[in-house]
This record gives C-alpha cells, sequence and structure tokens, in this order.
C-alpha cells in the first residue's frame, strides 16, 4: 500500500512524535458544509494546541494522502465526485486513479500501516436495526487492525446491544473515558457497559502496551461521552430516529446510504440538535485523542 504523507506528517514519523489519524468521510458525508470544513479544522487545531500531529486521511486521484492541504480539505468538503471508500473500496480506488474519503474501517487500516497508533472519530459503525446479518465493515476492521480508536460509542441509528455484542464476542477491548457505560453517540448513557473504565490517558497507554505484548491485534476502543451541555437524551432521540427510519423505509434508502441519511434527516427534525451533538463530541474525541498519543511510547 503505496501512502503519500504531508511534510508535517512525515516529519512527525522520522522523529517519532505523537500523531491522531482522522478519517475524512465525516468531511464528506457526514456534516453539511461549511460545518464540515470548520470541523476538520477545529479537530486538527485541537491537536495541534495539545503538542501533537493531526494526520486526515483520504484518497485523491488514487493516491493515498495521509495529511491534507487546505485544498484537499476544500475538495473534501465540497463532496461533489467524493466516494465513501471502506477497505473492500481501496483495490479500484488506487487502481482506477478515483478520489474518495475513508470510513473508519479504512482510516483505521491506513493508520496502522502508516505506523500511526491512536485514531479519532464520531461514532464507529455497527450492526444495524432490524437486520443483525448487516454489519458495518468497520466491526470486523476493529477486530484485526491493532490501533487505538477514540469514539463516542456507536452510532445511534444502530442496533447498540447487537453492536456490543459482536464486539465482546471478538475480542475488542472497550473502554469507557471516565464512563461506565457505552456511549450511544449524541446520549451519554446506552445501559450497556463497558469493559473497563479509565481516567486518563497514562492508563490507556498501559493497556495498549499490554495488548502488544499479548500479541493480540485487534483495536483498543476507548469511548468517550459526548459533551454534557451538548447531550441529546435518548427519550429525544428515539421518536425522531423512528420517523427518519419509517421515511427511509419507504424511499428504500439501503446499504451505505442509509445512516448519513438518518443522521441528516434527525439534524433537520431537531432543529440541528443533534449537529451540535455531533460537532461537540468530534471535536472532544479530538482532544482526548491527542492525550492518549501524548501517553504512548514513541
Amino acid at each position: 500500500m503505496k501512502l503519500r504523507f504531508s511534510e508535517e506528517v512525515s516529519g512527525a514519523l522520522h522523529f517519532g512524535r505523537p500523531i491522531v489519524a482522522l478519517e475524512s468521510t465525516v468531511i464528506a458525508h457526514g456534516l453539511p458544509y461549511p460545518v464540515n470544513l470548520e470541523t476538520a479544522y477545529n479537530m486538527e487545531r485541537i491537536i495541534r494546541d495539545a503538542g501533537v500531529t493531526p494526520a486526515t486521511i483520504a484518497i485523491f486521484d488514487g493516491e493515498i494522502s495521509v495529511g491534507l492541504s487546505d485544498a484537499e480539505f476544500e475538495r473534501l468538503a465540497d463532496g461533489k465526485d467524493v466516494l465513501k471508500l471502506s477497505r473492500k473500496d481501496l483495490p479500484y480506488a488506487a487502481a482506477l486513479g478515483l478520489s474518495g474519503a475513508t470510513t473508519v474501517a479504512s482510516t483505521a487500516l491506513i493508520a496502522h500501516r502508516a505506523g500511526i497508533r491512536v485514531f479519532a472519530t464520531g461514532g464507529i459503525g455497527g450492526v444495524h436495526r432490524g437486520d443483525r446479518t448487516d454489519i458495518s465493515a468497520d466491526l470486523p476492521e476493529l477486530a484485526r487492525t491493532p490501533v487505538i480508536v477514540v469514539c463516542s460509542g456507536a452510532k445511534i441509528v444502530l442496533d447498540l446491544p447487537a453492536t456490543r455484542e459482536w464486539l465482546e464476542t471478538f475480542g475488542v477491548t472497550v473502554l469507557g473515558w471516565q464512563c461506565d457505560e457505552f456511549p450511544a453517540f449524541y446520549s451519554r448513557s446506552s445501559g450497556l457497559k463497558v469493559d473497563r473504565r479509565v481516567e486518563n490517558g497514562r492508563q490507556v497507554a498501559k493497556i495498549a502496551d499490554a495488548r502488544l505484548e499479548l500479541g493480540f491485534t485487534n483495536s483498543l476502543l476507548v469511548t468517550v461521552p459526548v459533551p454534557e451541555k451538548a447531550e441529546m437524551r435518548q427519550e429525544e432521540l428515539e421518536p425522531l430516529l423512528l420517523d427518519a427510519l419509517r421515511e427511509a423505509k419507504d424511499r428504500q434508502i439501503k446499504g451505505k446510504e442509509i445512516t448519513p441519511f438518518l443522521l441528516s434527516r434527525m439534524s433537520e427534525k431537531s432543529n440541528k440538535r443533534t449537529l451540535s451533538a455531533n460537532v461537540a463530541l468530534l471535536e472532544n474525541n479530538a482532544k482526548v485523542a491527542a492525550e492518549i498519543a501524548l501517553s504512548l511510547n514513541y
């Protein structure tokens, strides 16, 4: 897998400085313009302010880019002709010179190949509601790629109990960042337990080191609740989600298109409160990921 590094990321790798990888699907497909561009820049700024190098990952004209220029961020934020690229899509994107944004699965894979140990995102994919055979490619990637993934649990539109069970079955350790429950994306509580609570980056680093010493190749999932001021509670979200699910069914929206559709409809129906929560958790996760990266041994 041939990678192109920005000068900033290349320098950080050369000198063994801490780096946090960031996905690009949230820019191209997850948030509306111009919020997507503002959030992407804010996440990188938060990471830099902590003394860590940000490395947003995407593919341009068949070339995998680790660390992006302003022009590349603008191209992603525009969203035109930007594909959504998971692991399975990387071979033909590279061969045919296509451009696209990387998902959690493909970002984790590329980050690991690049030697980046920490990756921050919003929410992971999971088991879809109503069809437990429909499983996001994010989950098997977490089970086989040894990176530290910082997120706010799985996206609320998914079957959270089934997703949590999948992670347990396939040996993905789930840590709760200063919390005892698996976060539910826009909500701080899901009623589902994490494997272990952690209080700081040093504890995560010790667990990550022990995982490597044991020879485990799975990811370490660090779940961070949405900031309390931005939270939307489950009882507020469920009616919005059910309405969006009915609309998706009526319009026959399926597969990889359904999650962005549902999140977009929930944002509209909540007067953009879910959008505000999404931005808040993304920026907070970037801050937590930077703390963890600073605690690792390089």
